[in-house]
């Protein structure tokens, strides 16, 4: 595990160094086109590779989602002059490079938070404690279980986890800059839709990426063809299926066991899972058009079939195929060692205590 906090140091060093290349590159090349792409090219393919020095889930998982997805992907649309990276006028350093590097984005809105409001930090702290308190000694008796139940403690798992590491994020983040940040998740459990979930609940950092990257650019060539009313259709299935080879590459990142190339053999259940996702979302967006408002369902039925349908869809498609990547087995033995870790160093400080007492 020391060598692979090691890593993840010097992983993260060079990442921010190659942002301070990216904006410098911003200040030679001001206008956006194919002389900044191709300057900006190397960086982007370092980030892609930075990620295959890490193995950990809790450490490779993260890192490859924030640099070899997002980051990438921001600056492809620094390189045109878009995204959160381009600015007028241009962003210091101090504030490119986080933004660059970490899942957050700037709130425009900067009166002081509520006084009395709980600190996110500290909720998502707590809600791993105590979920992770109980998760580890269940992890250990898995045998007597049922594997859907299994799956259901894994997507709690992976939730909380992602809530963690967001808020911690932001927090430094906020602590370092002095800036406020806009939430990751807005209570996604209370989605009435899936294109309220997708769109305003889920990991919305990952939706304001895809929109300039990916969906602007299809609504734009297939309103060409289709017209601009339903040009948001095929835009919005681009959007999942992109979303979904992100979700294998991440995939693909974390199930290593050691630090070098392995042949990608993707099972394409998480691809198949954003398709059926991105075609609903479609159909809603369809039948939302084509009703005009004059019809929709009741809230009291609408919340449950949204979360049925992703809690089913998920323990069907998306969490089998962590499951086949043995990344939860990881994450138990990762688990494991923390805990261990925590005990000697626990011991190890009430020995000194009594030492401390005796020679008194």
């Amino acid at each position: 595990m020391e060598g692979e906090i090691n890593n993840f140091i010097v992983v993260w060093t060079i990442a921010a160094a190659t942002m301070c290349y990216c904006h410098t590159i911003g200040k030679l090349i001001p206008q956006g086109g194919a002389s900044r792409l191709v300057a900006l090219f190397p960086a982007i393919v370092i980030l892609f590779l930075l990620p295959l020095r890490l193995i950990s889930v809790h450490l490779g998982g993260p890192s490859s989602f924030f640099l070899g997805w997002l980051s990438t992907f921001k600056l492809l649309l620094f390189a045109f002059g878009k995204g959160p990276l381009s600015s007028n006028p241009p962003l210091s350093l101090p504030h490119f490079v986080p933004l660059a590097c970490l899942p957050i984005k700037f709130q425009h809105n900067t009166s002081p938070p509520k006084t009395g409001h709980k600190s996110p930090l500290n909720y998502a702290f707590n809600s791993m404690i105590i979920v992770f308190a109980a998760l580890i000694p269940l992890y250990g008796k898995k045998e007597y279980l049922h594997p859907k139940f299994i799956l259901f403690l894994y997507s709690i798992h992976m939730y909380v986890g992602l809530e963690f590491i967001f808020a911690l994020v932001s927090a430094c983040t906020r602590k370092l800059l002095g800036v406020q940040l806009e939430p990751h998740f807005n209570e996604p459990y209370l989605c009435t839709s899936l294109q309220d979930f997708w769109g305003k609940r889920w990991n919305i950092m990952v939706n304001r990426v895809l929109h300039p990257t990916v969906y602007d650019p299809v609504v734009t060539l297939s309103g060409r063809v289709i017209g601009r009313k339903w040009a948001p259709l095929p835009a919005i299935l681009a959007s999942f299926a992109v979303s979904g080879l992100m979700h294998e590459l991440i995939f693909y990142y974390i199930k290593r066991e050691k630090r070098t190339w392995e042949a990608w053999q993707p099972s394409w259940d998480a691809t198949c899972f954003f398709l059926i996702h991105g075609v609903c979302v479609a159909v809603e967006v369809a039948l939302k058009k084509g009703l005009q408002g004059k019809w929709q369902l009741p809230r009291a039925l609408s919340w449950p079939l949204t979360m049925v349908f992703v809690v089913y869809t998920a323990l069907w498609l998306f969490l089998p195929a962590l499951v086949r990547c043995r990344v939860y087995e990881k994450v138990t033995r990762e688990l494991t060692a923390l805990t261990e870790f925590v005990k000697d160093v626990y011991g190890v400080s009430r020995l000194a205590r009594f030492a401390d007492l005796t020679s008194t």
